[in-house]
């Protein structure tokens, strides 16, 4: 997969949904089925850098996959606990955050009903990923397994821990035989349509029916801490709502790795 040579500024409102709606490029990207992305006997692994990314990445297919029964239980992996989201607020300092954050996740996975989650958390500081990445490639080797499908977040999304997490993802996918799924979360914001930065010539699409995008949607309205303003600074909410519809589309986005058939 060619690397991204662009800046990526998350910065602004970034590159608004409705563009993304309107991309041909993007419109031109197959669709696939859950079968094909988690092929029948395969684990699913979901490695988030932050609690609401495994939503965000791939909250329609949690959903889809959990109505199959031959299949095994997904693994979630949170590798940071998403303490330093609200730096300098007197509401969310990092200890609150540090509790609530992933019980946000716990509550938006029952949303998408999933209510006894196999889910690993590693508790990596938030924000300390990229330095940490040696030894996340290792912990991430020793729950992977053989035939494994390993789905996180792009390798250029332009935030440095979903950046670390895809790389140690990689890493340890490559060591233990498993295959690897990236989605964009915040890429959808500093990329642009035909910009060419996004490798849809490597991507695929699964269309997400309409109640289960309901259902997506409402899952991240668990994560209150982050889609609601922080009245304690005045602030905006860290996932505001133009952010969201950026990824509440009707499908998810996933690139797969060139070398290997998909």
């Amino acid at each position: 997969m060619a690397a991204v040579t662009r800046d990526r500024h998350i910065a602004g409102a970034g590159t608004a949904a409705d563009a993304w709606r309107g991309d041909t490029g993007l419109a031109g990207v197959a669709e696939v089925g859950v079968a094909d992305l988690v092929p029948h006997g395969a684990r699913l692994v979901v490695v988030a850098p932050h609690p609401d990314d495994e939503i965000l990445a791939c909250g329609g297919l949690l959903q889809l996959l959990g109505a199959r029964t031959d299949t095994r239980p997904p693994l979630l992996v949170a590798v940071t606990d998403g303490e330093a989201s609200h730096p300098g607020s007197a509401a969310w300092p990092r200890e609150r955050l540090r509790a609530v954050r992933p019980r946000e996740t716990l509550a938006a996975l029952a949303c998408l009903g999933s209510a006894a989650p196999n889910l690993r958390r590693l508790g990596i500081a938030d924000g300390g990923v990229t330095a940490a990445e040696t030894g996340l490639a290792r912990q991430l080797a020793a729950l992977f397994e053989p035939g494994d499908v390993v789905l996180t977040t792009w390798r250029h999304d332009g935030h440095p821990d979903h950046e670390a997490t895809a790389r140690a993802c990689l890493a340890a996918a490559a060591q233990r035989g498993a295959r690897t799924l990236e989605a964009p979360i915040w890429g959808w914001h500093w990329s642009a349509p035909a910009d060419g930065a996004m490798p849809l010539a490597h991507a695929r699409k699964l269309p997400l029916p309409a109640a289960v995008l309901a259902r997506k949607r409402a899952a991240m309205a668990c994560f209150q801490s982050q889609v609601l303003p922080d009245a304690s600074r005045d602030a905006p909410p860290v996932v505001p709502a133009h952010a969201l519809e950026r990824v509440l589309l009707p499908f998810e986005l996933y690139f797969y790795d060139p070398d290997r058939a998909f």
